[in-house]
């Protein structure tokens, strides 16, 4: 039996929800829709004025202005990521793909990300109206630190969302200062407005995890509790495989992100949005409570696979049922 929810019954500020457009964000996304089309942008706009949401966009930045400790934050990260990126180098690298590899991973090694990873650019990623001329994006991911977004939904935990868009930001940047310096260009996306990518779709590709029923990639090591940036570019890269750990299938079953959403927004089975089957979280329930909570972060931080030293423990025991299945076959 699920415990009580001390977030529910939730009522939104009227001042927010008199912002609320005419269109659903659910149809903006393309909730029951049986063909594919490429994704809409819903929120996150680089300008507001922009999408039909950018009103409750803006309410989102005036309600965290009302703690200073953000305007700090986004100022520091202002100042991290207030560098011109190189010019390219004349002369194109030609690098194997083991050296490439290993440029890579030394950003892990330095501590800037956690992840890497490399997929083919698709333009099923790309938003309508949006081009992204580049074959390949390198995808970053940062991890939060779990004591901090587990205080969610207080506003501590919305600091180190911050706080965690600025070192992905950075690294973004970094890496494409050593791509352009192999002799090839490169471009940053740094979150939450990246502008042309939706970014779960890549790094699903590249290998980072799973899509959960919450609606954000979990990751056998970091669970859902990390952020992402991304650089464009046609360096040659080898792309990173993607991976099924048995997440899919364990969410089935898993009712806790579903019973902690404060607004009940996660639905318990997967949806038809924009002619695929996926999991899917309720926009026009979730965003209220997202807006005024500085970006509520409930459902990553009560996902079992977030939980440090779990998750791992989890994919192997999910292996280890699967392989126990298919020799039963």
């Amino acid at each position: 039996m699920a415990r009580k929810n001390p977030y529910r019954p939730f009522d939104p500020d009227p001042a927010q929800m008199a912002h609320v457009p005419a269109i659903s964000g659910n149809t903006i996304n393309g909730l029951g829709e049986s063909a594919f089309r490429r994704p809409d942008m819903v929120y996150w706009a680089p300008e507001p004025d922009d999408i039909p949401h950018g009103e409750m966009q803006r309410y989102f930045y005036i309600q965290s202005a009302k703690e200073p400790a953000f305007a700090q934050a986004r100022a520091a990260r202002t100042v991290a990521t207030d560098f011109d990126l190189p010019q390219v180098a004349e002369t194109p690298a030609a690098l194997s793909q083991e050296t490439w590899a290993a440029g890579l991973n030394q950003f892990i090694d330095q501590g800037l990300c956690d992840m890497v990873g490399v997929a083919e650019m698709s333009p099923d990623w790309v938003y309508s109206g949006r081009h992204v001329p580049q074959k390949r994006i390198v995808m970053l991911g940062v991890q939060h630190e779990y004591d901090e977004i587990a205080k969610a939904p207080k506003a501590a935990a919305g600091l180190e969302v911050v706080a965690q868009y600025q070192r992905a930001a950075v690294a973004a940047m970094r890496v494409a200062e050593w791509i352009r310096q192999q002799g090839w260009d490169a471009q940053p996306l740094t979150g939450p407005m990246t502008g042309a990518v939706a970014m779960i779709p890549p790094a699903l590709a590249c290998g980072f995890g799973e899509l959960g029923k919450h609606g954000s990639v979990i990751n056998p090591d970091f669970g859902a509790s990390f952020r992402l940036s991304a650089v464009l570019t046609d360096a040659p890269f080898a792309v990173t495989p993607q991976q099924d750990h048995g997440i899919e299938g364990f969410c089935q079953n898993c009712r806790i992100c579903e019973d902690a959403c404060p607004p009940i927004a996660i639905a318990p089975d997967k949806q038809t949005v924009r002619g695929a089957e996926k999991w899917y979280v309720d926009f026009d329930k979730c965003l209220p409570f997202f807006n005024e909570t500085h970006g509520c972060a409930i459902c990553i931080t009560v996902c079992p696979w977030s939980r440090p030293g779990v998750g791992l423990n989890l994919a192997a025991k999910l292996a280890a049922r699967a392989e126990r299945l298919e020799e039963a076959e």
